[in-house]
């Protein structure tokens, strides 16, 4: 379970405060190089006709602008860039950890939670921002009877306040069980005779290909769940 496994490269210490620059910093540093890396040179021509790398990121544009714009309307797309790197961030590092040796960032939940509570904050700063107190309307479900807000109104805020436990145990869950399935079998495979590894390896290679498909949805799952968020603190749904 080497891939799991947090190991200090540069030790540093700031009054008292273990700062470790770690394989998960490097792990997140390369995957801010590589969207970097991969969206300049995507667009650098812009051609009209656009090459295999130009439609792929401009596909992933459109589609992630396409979610924003469902969840929050043009109104919202001001947080698009926002949103987008985080969508594009999540999924590099999620597709990175498939990589033999490398390390699972997103299969920690320090991380995720990290991320999640970003949003969260960010969300709630917009929602105060735009609605001032009136933001706590939102814990105050319209047409509920007055008796029963006494029962509602907890119940909402434990809600509200579990969001960002929620948003990242999700990501952090399935990253983790999709890895922890393939080193088990993987183990599984090394111990048997050459005649009995063809039944593991060709299950961990579908296996594989659906880790690919999770990597990409629970990125997916985690933007669409940051864009219902800004979409509470900007419409008031309730």
């Amino acid at each position: 379970m080497e891939q799991f496994e947090i190991h200090r490269i540069i030790s540093l210490n700031v009054f008292g405060h273990d700062v470790s620059f770690t394989n998960s910093s490097l792990m997140m540093i390369i995957a801010l190089f590589l969207v970097t890396a991969f969206m300049v040179f995507a667009m650098r021509s812009r051609s009209l006709i656009p090459s295999r790398v130009q439609s792929l990121a401009e596909i992933t544009y459109e589609y992630v602008a396409g979610i924003v714009k469902e969840s929050l309307g043009e109104e919202g797309m001001k947080y698009f860039p926002w949103i987008f790197s985080i969508f594009i961030f999540i999924l590099f590092l999620n597709f990175m950890s498939l990589l033999p040796g490398s390390f699972a960032v997103t299969s920690h939940i320090i991380v995720t939670f990290a991320l999640a509570a970003m949003v969260w904050i960010t969300a709630t700063i917009i929602g105060f921002w735009k609605h001032g107190a009136g933001y706590l309307r939102l814990f105050v479900p319209h047409g509920v009877p007055l008796w029963l807000l006494v029962v509602i109104v907890p119940i909402e805020l434990i809600s509200y306040f579990i969001r960002p436990i929620s948003h990242s145990v999700r990501l952090f869950a399935n990253m983790m069980a999709g890895h922890t399935m393939l080193e088990v079998f993987a183990g599984f495979a090394v111990m048997l005779p050459w005649w009995g590894k063809i039944a593991p390896a060709g299950f961990m290679v579908a296996f594989t290909g659906l880790e690919l498909l999770v990597a990409f949805l629970q990125a997916l799952i985690f933007t669409v769940l940051t864009c219902i968020y800004l979409n509470d603190a900007n419409n008031m749904h309730h």
